[in-house]
């Protein structure tokens, strides 16, 4: 036959048991370094510390990701300067080829210098960075354009996908990263391929009229481009902005987790200590209670 405790007793063991759980809790929060190891040590606690580990990790990401795409349009941005820039070599030869007093020979060289010019920019319309076209679009695995000449116009098109890629803002929106090659180099109207080879051509054929509509196409091909340059200026601090947040936002759900979760390192040990006091002190004052029966009483 099993016999319970009495009531006194099983009061005591119970306070003992909670004072020993304490115990317990405060020797693995000190050896562990962490106040929340499972879901049953703060039930209250533990969505919260679920969703922002869960935010933490999205953040972290999105900063990843920003960091590879700010690689790119630094590229894509220092690209498009240089085509600013042969465009602007462009004007200034096409400029010196109007002047009426040109030889046909000087012409004719300055023709050969704006085929270079025109073969340059084709090149920087297929930049890559770590192996993708980065004006190829959504098809960034092919080049853009090809130069051949053996055909009459030598600028030939490869592909022309769209870019339609976006990049997540820490904030929850997203915002376009690129264009692709031909609304860079070769938009109608624009084309910094078109208006130089037109020029060329112009100035072999020693067509006054023709020089001067093929030096203005040069003209407008490169405000065109330098409206290219502003767009990715704009997406540098878009990224820059991005990336701020980020980090901003990494260090504050780093701070959040670190309070939910980690060990008060003092406290722990305050509270184990007071337990352990209490221990001692539950058991003694225990040890001191009168042991009496019948008998004692009969006596």
């Amino acid at each position: 036959m099993v016999h319970r405790l009495d009531p006194s007793s099983e009061s005591f063991l119970a306070a003992l048991n909670r004072v020993n759980s304490r115990a317990e809790r405060a020797t693995r929060e000190i050896s562990t370094g962490y106040r929340i190891s499972s879901a049953s040590d703060d039930p209250d606690q533990i969505s919260t510390l679920l969703q922002a580990r869960s935010e933490l990790n999205r953040t972290t990401q999105i900063g990843v990701n920003l960091g590879r795409v700010k690689t790119e349009v630094d590229t894509a941005e220092a690209t498009v300067s240089g085509a600013v820039k042969l465009a602007e070599r462009a004007r200034v030869l096409g400029t010196q080829g109007a002047n009426s007093i040109q030889t046909p020979e000087a012409r004719a060289a300055i023709a050969d210098e704006l085929d270079g010019i025109l073969r340059q920019m084709v090149g920087l319309s297929n930049t890559t960075v770590e192996g993708r076209y980065i004006f190829g679009g959504d098809a960034d695995g092919s080049a853009p354009y090809t130069w051949d000449e053996t055909q009459p116009y030598p600028v030939v098109v490869n592909q022309n996908s769209a870019a339609t890629r976006q990049v997540l803002h820490p904030s929850g929106t997203t915002f376009a990263v690129a264009h692709n090659a031909q609304q860079i180099f070769d938009a109608a109207g624009h084309s910094a391929f078109q208006s130089i080879f037109d020029l060329s051509a112009a100035l072999r054929a020693g067509d006054q009229t023709g020089i001067e509509t093929g030096l203005a196409s040069v003209r407008d091909a490169g405000q065109h481009l330098n409206l290219q340059l502003a767009f990715y200026g704009s997406v540098q601090g878009q990224i820059r902005e991005a990336t701020d947040m980020s980090s901003s936002m990494v260090l504050r759900l780093k701070t959040q987790i670190s309070s939910m979760q980690e060990t008060d390192l003092t406290e722990a040990i305050l509270e184990l200590a007071q337990a352990k006091n209490q221990q001692q002190a539950s058991l003694e004052a225990r040890a001191k209670l009168p042991r009496t029966s019948l008998f004692d009483f009969l006596g």
